[in-house]
């Protein structure tokens, strides 16, 4: 992702509209679970922590792996060795195909997931891999290790089969027995409630529909929708005390780039003020309904941007023109702010909103 950073200028985009409703094709592409990304592996570490079914397998069996911190090479070296009695997806073969993903939460490095390749057909996998993670070591004592043992299927569908989690802050790092192999057993999924309940922080927004912005012309114009992102606050920490800010926006079921628009980014604070308006025309009113405002937060660091957080403002209903989407999930305080903006033209509605978790959907070109 490029960040091609923008003045803090009010600028404007048209949100093309017309172009979906003439080509209902053109939508399928968001509409479709597969037209929706989990984010990029540079941000989406936490991400894949949620996508995937936790549901409906029963959670059995055992994992038997060792950690071990490599001083001279600032390294945490997890050896996943195997796992024995899994839980069969494929019931009537009485067999997964089982593969273990790693995590340290609450994520705060930017290492992302790591995982082991898929052992197919079997509920015994073993797998003699190291997964390697480039950490120091006091950072490491405040992360947990969560282990998780996934079924992938033909379809790429994954499916829950157990996890462990060891918190790294009491782990003896010096005790040799800790760096032998041992045999934890699985446990259901808790991993999803911590990160649900993990704050990402607000963002102080007003937003305001302008139905004639040229009054008096006598052919009908369309209407805008204007976004004064104000602040965030509180928002979280992902490499350390360093943080380099900046809010996008684009107006979903619009993914071209031409519809995003962005903030400056903003060094060295959790509670960064932006003050940058965004103004998007091609608005009917019929639009209001089907659109929603996506706003995503990001830390830029190098060449890659990290995910920290977003807001989807519009009716929630889970439809778009007439197809299913799964980018329509406002909140009720989301939904709330979109509600009253459409009922009162012409005033800014303010509000302070908890930044979340989301699927990303992915930019058309």
């Amino acid at each position: 992702m490029s960040d091609d950073r923008e003045t803090d200028t009010a600028s404007e985009s048209s949100y093309q509209l017309s172009r979906h409703k003439k080509s209902p094709s053109s939508l399928t592409n968001l509409s479709s679970s597969s037209g929706m990304t989990s984010l990029s592996s540079v941000s989406g570490s936490v991400m894949s922590v949620y996508s995937g079914d936790f549901g409906n397998l029963e959670v059995k069996g055992n994992i038997q792996f060792a950690i071990e911190y490599v001083e001279l090479l600032k390294e945490l070296h997890v050896f996943v060795a195997q796992c024995k009695d899994l839980a069969a997806a494929d019931v009537k073969k009485q067999r997964s195909d089982p593969y273990v993903k790693a995590y340290l939460l609450p994520d705060k490095g930017k290492m992302g997931k790591k995982k082991t390749l898929v052992v197919k057909k079997t509920l015994n996998p073993v797998y003699n891999e190291i997964l390697r993670y480039k950490i120091e070591k006091q950072i490491l004592k405040t992360q947990k290790l969560n282990l998780s043992v996934w079924h992938r299927d033909t379809f790429k569908r994954n499916s829950f089969l157990g996890e462990v989690e060891l918190d790294l802050e009491t782990w003896d790092w010096d005790n040799k027995r800790n760096k032998q192999l041992k045999w934890y057993p699985l446990k259901r999924k808790t991993a999803p409630v911590a990160l649900e309940a993990e704050n990402r922080g607000e963002m102080k927004l007003a937003l305001q529909y302008v139905p004639e912005p040229v009054p008096g012309k006598k052919l009908p114009t369309t209407g805008e929708v204007h976004i004064w992102v104000k602040e965030c606050l509180d928002l979280p920490l992902l490499r350390g005390s360093h943080l380099n800010s900046f809010v996008k926006c684009t107006i979903l079921p619009d993914t071209s780039r031409k519809s995003r628009q962005k903030t400056r980014a903003v060094g060295k604070t959790t509670n960064p003020v932006f003050n940058h308006t965004m103004v998007y025309d091609g608005f009917r009113p019929e639009d209001l309904t089907e659109a929603c405002v996506e706003l995503t937060v990001w830390d830029h660091y190098k060449l890659t941007n990290q995910f920290l957080g977003g807001l989807r403002i519009g009716f929630g209903t889970g439809r778009s023109y007439g197809t299913e989407v799964d980018w329509m999930d406002s909140t009720s305080e989301e939904v709330a702010l979109w509600e009253k903006m459409v009922n009162s033209p012409n005033t800014w509605i303010e509000a302070t909103l908890p930044l979340r978790m989301l699927l990303i959907a992915k930019i058309s070109k």
